[in-house]
């Protein structure tokens, strides 16, 4: 199947389109029948594919109640469709919607998460997770729940049959967050994860030293429709990559840290033996 032409503010706009036609109670066919376009404009429009003006995505927007600050924000967004890549500034802390990542995982056909300090958000406990956001960010206990919620939430896309592989520096596992018991439940939970049959965790050992994921932790998502992207998580944004030669330093990064990590086998070893010394 060949893959679609957009990009990631191309379908977070036929993401938001989709929204407020549903809001609406419209379907694409319905709203295409208002404006008399053929049904496969708004459908286009609806995938991220473009193909109308910027007058036309207004007439559309207004068919759908949408008020006039929205219709700026998503006419923006449109207008920026064809832009590879994505620097998303959240605020003073990180976004709790990450509503962009959440739209790419339910299609994500792989992802290759590397992590160097912390267990990755996908496989947090809640109580370790809850220790890392108030840890990082100081709020209130209301805002660290919606936080952390959201965060659980999308570890249900792993339960969906994504293949995900897992890369962790071992002082990752070693760093005791939240005290003995947390640390202690967060550890057993990995060797849970670990058996899911489409779940591989694999642990860069410290004797490595130097290694190809010092810059940073990242999320590599590949797709069956679309170009493979790159997520960055930051304080208070996130980073899309999608041009190619982006794409070819991270896969680079990647290849060298699964050549250096254990494997699956002794990496779940590794997890069990940290356990038992606690």
């Amino acid at each position: 199947m060949p893959m679609r032409i957009s990009t990631v503010r191309g379908r977070e706009f036929g993401a938001e389109l989709r929204r407020v036609l549903a809001a609406a109670g419209l379907t694409s066919r319905q709203a295409a029948g208002i404006l008399e376009w053929d049904e496969a404009k708004v459908s286009n429009l609806a995938n991220g594919k473009g193909g109308a003006s910027q007058l036309e995505v207004a007439l559309l927007l207004g068919v759908c109640g949408v008020k006039s600050d929205e219709v700026a924000r998503l006419l923006s967004l449109y207008c920026e469709k064809n832009q590879q890549g994505w620097w998303r500034q959240h605020g003073a802390r990180s976004s709790a919607g990450l509503r962009t990542v959440v739209e790419h995982l339910k299609v994500a056909k792989t992802m290759t998460c590397w992590h160097t300090h912390m267990v990755p958000h996908f496989l947090q406990t809640a109580r370790y997770m809850r220790e890392v956001l108030s840890a990082s960010s100081p709020a209130s206990s209301h805002e660290l729940d919606q936080r952390a919620d959201t965060q659980l939430a999308m570890q249900a896309f792993i339960q969906q049959g994504t293949k995900c592989t897992f890369v962790i520096h071992e002082l990752a596992l070693r760093l005791p967050v939240g005290g003995p018991q947390v640390h202690a439940e967060q550890l057993l939970s990995l060797m849970s994860s670990a058996n899911r049959p489409n779940v591989e965790i694999r642990i860069l050992p410290a004797e490595c030293g130097a290694h190809a994921g010092m810059a940073g932790p990242f999320t590599r998502l590949t797709f069956d429709k679309y170009k493979p992207l790159v997520w960055v998580e930051t304080e208070n944004s996130s980073l899309f990559a999608e041009t190619d030669d982006a794409i070819r330093d991270y896969e680079r990064v990647v290849d060298a840290l699964e050549e250096n990590s254990l494997d699956g086998d002794t990496s779940r070893q590794l997890v069990v033996a940290l356990y038992d010394a606690l």
